[in-house]
């Protein structure tokens, strides 16, 4: 499906060797949601194929990867088991968002690129009970203080995913005496740093979204890596969002299919794809699937040759169009299957539920559409 997509024959390459790779992932992915449990063996799996430094620089042993390389990435693991794709997407893509903005201090940007070459994941915690998600702007209740020519952090941290094997969070807090929202390089073994395992969701229950507290963490001066207001430059690697859904979608897509290609009832001479409503479902299907990734990878491809911000309009609407393409995809492919689309043992149920998680990530639909309708009345 994403053949059309490639932008070099070394990428196509190494995306063909990643999907043989990972195909076993799918055998794990309902024991994954039955039991709440975390893809501990695909995540090792991952870092052995060397995709945990596919966007880390070149010059740090990563592969330098570009954004359409991780794009095409996500939706081709995302096929296999959408929770490990949506968790080792977020630790890929702030490595590649930290790498284009250079926004750290040099020697601290050192140590978190050297880190993650050796092996080391990371996430940022932001999202809180009281806040929500960060980006509809609640200050974060996170507290950091001066201490000691040092700070010391308090606060509890949500939804923070790939939390049973994170190494590194970079976690916002704030800052009272400045009354600004700082971001601190935070090491999982640091005395005060736990990890309460209350991640229990219907949907992506594989991505151990668990929650970060912070206790008394004492931290150095350096360990304020940055803050939100100086975070101006934008980078691409959100549309990973996207990429996994319809790369879900597509799973659904393809089981879909072969169910109507196998199965026939005896009050039919052949298999079901030969009813024209079926046809109707599997047509309307390939034409939503086809849409949606052309918009994100023209965008993508876009963003990648211009950094145009200009484009970030344009970023908020692939996210809402290919989110609820891809839950649109799923419905269908249900309806092709009927019934036993809700069989536990059937991947669509499934499919069904973890979708619906996208429109739940950034950004959500309603600032997306309020953006767009801003501009217009303006």
């Amino acid at each position: 499906m994403h053949l059309s997509f490639f932008t070099s024959d070394q990428q196509k390459e190494y995306i063909q060797q990643l999907e043989k790779a990972v195909q076993h992932f799918a055998d794990r992915a309902a024991e994954l949601d039955e039991t709440g449990s975390f893809p501990f063996q695909n995540i090792e799996k991952l870092k052995k194929l060397g995709y945990t430094k596919r966007t880390l620089p070149k010059e740090y042993g990563g592969g330098g990867g570009t954004l359409m390389d991780y794009l095409l990435c996500q939706e081709t693991i995302a096929r296999y088991c959408g929770a490990t794709a949506l968790s080792i997407g977020w630790h890929v893509g702030i490595v590649l968002e930290i790498a284009e903005k250079q926004q750290w201090e040099k020697r601290k940007l050192h140590t978190l690129f050297e880190a993650v070459a050796q092996g080391a994941l990371v996430n940022r915690a932001a999202t809180e009970p009281q806040t929500g998600s960060p980006t509809r702007g609640g200050r974060p209740g996170t507290t950091a203080a001066h201490k000691n020519g040092g700070w010391v952090l308090n606060g509890r941290k949500t939804f923070t995913t790939l939390a049973p094997v994170l190494d590194i969070f970079l976690v916002s807090a704030w800052i009272e005496k400045e009354e600004k929202v700082g971001w601190f390089y935070v090491k999982r073994d640091t005395p005060g740093v736990f990890i309460d395992e209350t991640w229990d969701m219907i949907a992506m229950q594989g991505t151990g979204s668990h929650d970060l507290v912070l206790k008394d963490v004492l931290l150095a001066a350096d360990d304020l890596v940055e803050y939100s207001e100086s975070r101006t430059k934008k980078s691409g690697w959100l549309l990973h969002i996207p990429a996994t859904y319809i790369g879900m979608a597509g799973a659904a897509r393809n089981e879909a299919v072969q169910f109507a290609k196998s199965y026939s009832p005896n009050s039919l001479e052949g298999p079901i794809g030969q009813l024209p409503n079926v046809k109707r479902l599997i047509g309307e299907m390939d034409i939503e699937l086809s849409q949606a990734r052309h918009f994100l990878y023209s965008v993508a491809e876009k963003w990648e040759k211009t950094g145009d911000h200009g484009l970030l309009k344009e970023m908020g609407a692939v996210k809402y169009c290919v989110t609820n393409a891809a839950i649109s995809i799923v419905d269908k492919a249900m309806r092709v299957v009927g019934a036993r689309s809700l069989q536990r043992d059937n991947p669509l149920q499934r499919y069904y539920r973890d979708v619906r998680a996208g429109l739940h990530n950034p950004p959500m639909d309603d600032s997306v559409i309020a953006m767009y309708a801003k501009e217009a009345l303006e």
